[in-house]
Formats: C-alpha cells, sequence, structure tokens
C-alpha cells in the first residue's frame, strides 16, 4: 500500500472514509458519495448495449480487423482509436473546463497523471493479449453479445489476469 501511495498523486490525498473498504486511493477510484438503487444501475446497462451496438457497426469487435491492425495492413483500427482519443480528450476538456457535475450533483474530479514504468509493462502486456486474443476488454463483451461464444474463454482469462493483478499488485513495479 505505502508504496502504491508514494506514485500517486490521487493517494496522497486519501480521505479516511474510505479506508478498509477496498478503494486504495489510486487513479481510477471511484469516489462517489452517494449509492446508486438496483433502477439507477439501468442507466449503465443501457450505455453498455449502445457502446456494443456501436462496437459492432465500427467492426471494433472484428478478429480479422484487429489483425489487420497489428499486421499494418489497415488504417480502419487506427482511425478508430485516434477518434476515440480525441473524442476522450474533448470530452475531459469540456468536463475540466464548465466544471460538470455528475447527475447526483457530486462534482467530477480527473487528477492528473503520473508517468511509472510499470505502465510500460502493463501497455506491452495488454498488446501481446490483444495480438493474441483479437479482444481487449471492452470489446469482449460485444463478441459474446454478438454471439461469439468462445470468447468466453478470454473473458474469465481476463477476469483471472485482474485477479491475479490485484493479488501482487504490490510486488510489481508501479
Amino acid at each position: 500500500m505505502e508504496k502504491i501511495t508514494q506514485h500517486s498523486p490521487v493517494a496522497q490525498t486519501r480521505d479516511s472514509d474510505y479506508e478498509g473498504i477496498g478503494i486504495d486511493g489510486s487513479d481510477g477510484a471511484n469516489r462517489q458519495q452517494s449509492a446508486e438503487g438496483f433502477t439507477a444501475n439501468l442507466k449503465y446497462l443501457l450505455v453498455g448495449v449502445i457502446f456494443g451496438i456501436v462496437f459492432l457497426k465500427a467492426e471494433i469487435v472484428s478478429w480479422f480487423r484487429i489483425q489487420e491492425m497489428f499486421r499494418l495492413d489497415s488504417f480502419h483500427m487506427y482511425g478508430v482509436i485516434g477518434s476515440a482519443v480525441a473524442v476522450g480528450a474533448l470530452s475531459v476538456w469540456l468536463i475540466k473546463r464548465f466544471n460538470v457535475r455528475t447527475l447526483a450533483g457530486e462534482p467530477v474530479t480527473i487528477s492528473d497523471k503520473v508517468f511509472d514504468k510499470g505502465q510500460i509493462y502493463g501497455g506491452l502486456s495488454f498488446g501481446v493479449g490483444w495480438a493474441i486474443t483479437g479482444a481487449c476488454p471492452g470489446p469482449l463483451f460485444a463478441q459474446i453479445g454478438a454471439g461469439y461464444l468462445a470468447v468466453a474463454v478470454t473473458l474469465l482469462s481476463a477476469i483471472a489476469g485482474t485477479w491475479v493483478y490485484g493479488l501482487v499488485r504490490a510486488r510489481l513495479p508501479h
């Protein structure tokens, strides 16, 4: 825990209210103050379904498109990823510029990112896994929803990898 807090500016401002409930203060921690009920979570299901439909229509979940990208045979995936980066950057700028709040009225805070060498190892592992399986975490669910049930093996492997990362996180270079 101490090793992680040395590298994350978010972690340095840890709130003692979050101690003992599994939030370690690292980047990406959900600090939502109010709890949401079951029906409120339906909005996430709706966004996920729309996200999956967009992935299918844009052919992002196509194993062949992903292989084209890794063989540098097509610009398709680079265009989609570049568009996503542009939309993400614009969204973050708008959130910061206009102090956007959540639907519950809580402020949205986005901390500055700090580079560490663990991001290189993680990025390489992610890329190798993506090239081997033809899927990254987002499209996994869209692929299963589209009927490619063999992808369930990839999903279970991703869940196992996430679990192992959580188990050995403190011993990894961050």
